[in-house]
């Protein structure tokens, strides 16, 4: 860090996790880059309609449009106290031929609260696309492992068996139906428009003479030429605040699925069954040099708390909208969607390189279930018990104790000798070698192996196959 900034705060997010693409979607460039964006559209759309908007200033505010001096911005914004002020003084002197119909009928909202819903598109299509990626990894594993049986666990105590494979399905779940919930925020956002200070659009059909027609024209035009379908059916001075409490909920549950990953990832580290990647010179503990803790998955589990905890603060703004609008939801707005978007991406950065480097311990998977496989086999004796003609719940209590008996021998260091008693209990009609065939491991995962294969090929290929084209370079885990 230079000298001179070691004594400024730096936002963590930036410092250390999240990628530069999705920085790049909140920097001062991006926005008031798009602010510009937004006022020639604006003043292609009027001329277009007949207004007497010079082609020079067309010409100028076009070529002018990422030529920026933050520092005379910033000068403008201390005197007139108003960001939007600021910028529109400060294109008016890269454009001084526009300086005059900059902003014509428009207020403050037209380019922020428009230029909010171009962010959330295009930081949204980036976390769409960085869930894609996770998917697709997680895919691969599931692929691999879906066969391979390990001892599942309900209330985190041993359960009957399933593979490893399958459990990842649970993972993949998760994420497809997040995808589903952006496609459809996606789908259905659109702009905050061209509606002037209170949304009534009087200025605009003003400019027109009263001429509807021409002031729904001017809006269309202007929402085609930054990629929407169209605007908000209406709106106050601002688009309706419902869609930033959608969107970070829609994040917050990006962050759960990606939190109950990584809980998962790290419960079984601790049962030495997975290891995230660890990298060559990688230290997991100053004071213990054989530590290997689960360090990405622990900061998954940190970071997606925070955005689901800022989706409290869209939905208090959304619940506080007084009439046509407030303006104490600016500076709140200001934190916690882009904290949300950013700290989504480094979760979603971490989970694909996790999945990416996932590395199952096959010999202590199969160890830690062979332990347990006696007690798995358990409930298929007693099915066969009953189908035999015995009765159901007098097997069940006979195995019951029998299996009370075996477990209490084993806390106490001795070997397990379940099998030996089941097959001495005449009423059970289980004999120990059907015993050791009831408990090959393959036996006893059911449809976990087909159903990853049906799962994978109805549910995932297609979605992988309609975002191929959208494959990007992984992110980079910066620490």
């Amino acid at each position: 860090m230079a000298g001179q900034d070691a004594d400024r705060y730096r936002h963590p997010l930036s410092a250390r996790y999240v990628s530069r693409e999705m920085e790049r979607i909140f920097a001062p460039a991006f926005r008031f880059g798009t602010w510009r964006r937004l006022w020639l559209a604006l003043a292609e759309a009027q001329r277009d309609a007949g207004l007497d908007i010079p082609a020079d200033a067309i010409r100028q505010m076009r070529e002018g449009l990422d030529d920026f001096d933050f520092e005379a911005a910033a000068r403008y914004e201390r005197r007139f106290r108003h960001d939007v002020m600021a910028h529109i003084h400060h294109f008016g002197d890269v454009a001084p031929a526009a300086r005059g119909i900059l902003h014509l009928g428009a207020t403050s909202a037209f380019v922020g609260d428009n230029t909010d819903l171009i962010q959330h598109r295009d930081a949204m299509t980036l976390a769409r696309d960085r869930i894609v990626a996770v998917i697709r990894a997680l895919a691969r594993f599931a692929t691999t492992h879906r066969a391979r049986p390990t001892l599942a666990y309900t209330h985190f105590q041993p359960a009957q068996p399933t593979t490893v494979g399958k459990r990842a399905t649970l993972w993949i779940q998760d994420f497809l139906l997040d995808l589903d919930e952006i496609e459809y925020r996606l789908g259905a956002l659109r702009l905050r428009g061209v509606r002037g200070t209170t949304g009534t659009q009087a200025s605009f059909l003003q400019l027109f003479g009263g001429d509807h027609d021409k002031v729904d024209a001017l809006e269309r035009a202007v929402c085609r030429r930054l990629g929407f379908e169209g605007a908000y059916p209406v709106t106050g001075q601002t688009y309706t605040r419902k869609v930033d409490q959608a969107f970070l909920a829609t994040l917050a549950g990006v962050a759960a699925s990606a939190s109950r990953m990584a809980h998962d990832v790290r419960l079984l580290s601790h049962l030495r069954e997975v290891e995230e990647p660890f990298e060559k010179d990688q230290v997991g503990s100053s004071a213990m040099p054989y530590k290997r803790n689960p360090m990405r998955s622990e900061r998954i589990c940190a970071v997606t708390r925070h955005v689901i905890a800022l989706a409290a603060d869209p939905a208090q703004t959304a619940a506080t909208q007084w009439l046509e609008r407030t303006l104490d939801d600016s500076a709140n707005k200001r934190l916690c969607i882009p904290d949300a978007y950013m700290a989504t991406d480094a979760v979603l950065v971490l989970a694909e390189n996790v999945a990416a480097g996932l590395h199952v311990n096959e010999g202590v998977v199969a160890a830690n279930l062979a332990v347990h496989l006696p007690f798995m086999v358990m409930e298929a004796v007693m099915m066969d018990a009953a189908a035999g003609g015995g009765d159901r719940q007098e097997a069940h209590e006979r195995i019951r104790r029998h299996t009370l008996a075996a477990a209490r021998r084993m806390t106490e260091g001795e070997e397990d000798d379940l099998f030996a008693r089941i097959a001495a209990d005449g009423e059970l009609g289980v004999s120990a070698a059907e015993l050791e065939e009831m408990a090959r491991p393959e036996n006893l995962v059911g449809r976990a192996p087909q159903q990853v294969d049906d799962f994978l090929g109805t549910h995932v290929a297609p979605v992988l196959a309609r975002y191929e084209d959208s494959a990007r370079q992984a992110g980079e885990v910066r620490v």
